[in-house]
């Protein structure tokens, strides 16, 4: 057997939603999660995309995630939506609170989205970029439960806690797409080579004694190293503030764990904030960010966060992804026809 298989985004969506629905989850809430699956693969992020399948699966069927969960949307204030996601997937939540904002901001300049009882959103830029597509600045931040010790601790108190920042461009797009979580390296990563028995790069993680080690196993039972030191550290504060405190979402330090079956629903959360560019720059946005990204540009080698993903997204329409045969098999697995 190959050790890849290519697989359309059509396909890829397919076998991600039969999947979690031979799991337990609704059509309904199946149906964002896959859609967001294949925008994960065709970005080439695959650690978060097929792979986190059978994970998802596992979480319906003990409990850790209500599949079958109907969100609660109010709106409390004009440009405040907020979010019941009910512990279950968060994609379903984002998708109805989406719904709110973004007429919202488009109405009153500026608004903000809250969600709480939630669940891990898979990649944040996932999410954003759909605000910088309708023509928003758009900012998300999420918690996760607690990886990452103080700087100078040895105890996890805050989550890897990614934030991301997507700007419209002129072409429906976005322009800019930054999506960076608060740890040297996203904690999946560490799983990753975890589950292939490879060490990882010194730097990445800590043993539960505060030293440095490679081995993934370790590392997964100490800290994640947080970027940069004590900045890092900031960002993965300001994020917990954000996406826990202001939506009344469980803490990091308080959370069930993403992986494994330990715990109930990590009743983590999310919160954006999507701004209309006209509403503030007096016109001068679109101008302003083309001299910005065409300084970037403009050097031999150099690119804009998000081109990336960007020449990875329009390569995968064309030809597919290729994906590992190993996860594939663990997901048709899912299925009632294996």
């Amino acid at each position: 057997m190959s050790d890849t298989e290519t697989l359309s985004l059509s396909e890829i969506e397919t076998l991600a939603f039969d999947a979690l629905v031979a799991a337990g989850t609704s059509p309904e809430n199946a149906t964002p999660l896959a859609k967001a699956t294949a925008m994960t693969e065709a970005d080439g992020v695959a650690s978060h995309g097929l792979a986190y399948i059978p994970i998802y699966a596992e979480h319906v069927q003990c409990g850790k995630v209500d599949g079958t969960a109907t969100p609660v949307l109010s709106q409390p204030k004009p440009s405040v939506v907020t979010v019941d996601a009910g512990t279950g997937f968060a994609h379903s939540a984002i998708d109805m609170g989406f719904e709110a904002l973004i007429p919202a901001a488009k109405e009153q300049g500026v608004a903000v989205l809250a969600i709480n009882n939630s669940y891990n959103c898979g990649v944040l830029g996932v999410h954003t970029q759909r605000l910088a597509q309708a023509g928003l600045m758009g900012i998300g931040f999420t918690n996760a439960p607690a990886s990452i010790a103080p700087t100078g601790g040895a105890k996890p108190v805050v989550g890897t806690n990614p934030f991301s920042i997507a700007a419209p461009g002129a072409n429906g797009q976005a322009e800019v797409l930054i999506d960076q979580s608060a740890s040297t390296i996203a904690k999946s990563e560490v799983m990753k080579h975890s589950r292939e028995g490879k060490p990882v790069p010194e730097g990445w993680v800590l043993d539960v004694n505060g030293n440095p080690t490679t081995d993934p196993d370790e590392g997964l039972k100490g800290s994640m190293v947080p970027s940069g030191g004590y900045k890092g550290l900031g960002v993965a504060l300001m994020v917990e503030m954000m996406a826990a405190a202001m939506s009344g979402a469980t803490l990091g330090k308080d959370a069930s764990p993403f992986s494994g079956t330990k715990g109930g629903p990590p009743k983590t959360g999310q919160f954006f904030i999507a701004i209309d560019p006209t509403a503030t720059s007096g016109g001068a946005f679109a101008t302003q960010l083309a001299a910005l990204t065409d300084a970037v540009r403009g050097q031999d080698g150099v690119r804009v966060p998000g081109d990336g993903r960007g020449g990875k997204r329009v390569a995968a329409a064309q030809n597919g992804v290729d994906v590992n045969s190993a996860t594939l098999a663990k997901i048709r697995a899912l299925l009632p026809s294996a």
